[in-house]
């Protein structure tokens, strides 16, 4: 089913960084993929089948967002320049999945985030921003969706632009702020099951010192030509 939206992103994806002159170049072949997620039923899918098509759904549909709101052959500078004042872009309703329209945050918070128990799924959607965890270059598989969330989700924490141990702070992402009910309002213990032995050692020889500071965000659009 995902097919089309790999050619897309394997395309015009690198190392997180997205070609939107590129994609909308290719707006057709994505089209027809959105098409393809509005006819299908995830109903009918198991459980790992379901969560990656929501997340390709919420991905996929948030660069037809910005593809949408291209001004003068250019993208905008942020997602968040998106929408009217008081419309945020993640409240428009406009994405179509198994023949129901949603916005972006329906997709995420009344869908993903409800239904499956699975707090790795905030570094595979990706929110078209430079301090979002990035958009891969493929889509998700539901045969291979435990691999690929765990090695999303371990990028994202040892990336030192998105989180960083100084002495005894651990910086971290807002996203762990944000949603922190599903890390169980505990980053630190997060980092220890979801990282390598090497990032973890300093953090297991002063655990009882960690204090956590959340970064500020940058909400400029992750676009290769930026």
């Amino acid at each position: 089913m995902h097919s089309g939206w790999t050619e897309l992103l394997s395309r015009h994806v690198k190392s997180g960084a997205v070609d939107y002159q590129g994609f909308k170049a290719d707006e057709a072949q994505l089209d027809r993929y959105l098409d393809l997620l509005a006819s299908s039923d995830p109903a009918q899918l198991g459980d790992d089948d379901q969560l990656a098509y929501f997340i390709n759904g919420y991905n996929s549909y948030t660069v037809k967002l910005i593809l949408d709101n291209f001004k003068e052959g250019k993208p905008p500078s942020s997602i968040r320049r998106i929408g009217g004042l008081f419309t945020s872009p993640w409240k428009i309703s406009f994405a179509v999945l198994g023949g129901t329209t949603y916005s972006l945050d329906n997709i995420e918070h009344d869908i993903i985030r409800v239904r499956f128990s699975e707090p790795r799924i905030h570094f595979a959607v990706n929110c078209a921003s430079k301090s979002c965890p990035i958009l891969i270059s493929e889509a998700y598989d539901g045969a291979r969706l435990d691999e690929q969330l765990e090695k999303s989700t371990r990028e994202f924490l040892e990336n030192p632009e998105h989180n960083y141990l100084d002495g005894t702070t651990l910086h971290v992402s807002s996203i762990f702020k944000w949603y922190k009910e599903d890390f169980n309002d505990d980053p630190l213990s997060f980092f220890l099951t979801h990282t390598s032995p090497e990032f973890q050692q300093p953090l297991k020889e002063q655990t009882d010192q960690i204090r956590i500071k959340y970064l500020d965000y940058d909400w400029s659009l992750n676009s290769a030509s930026n």
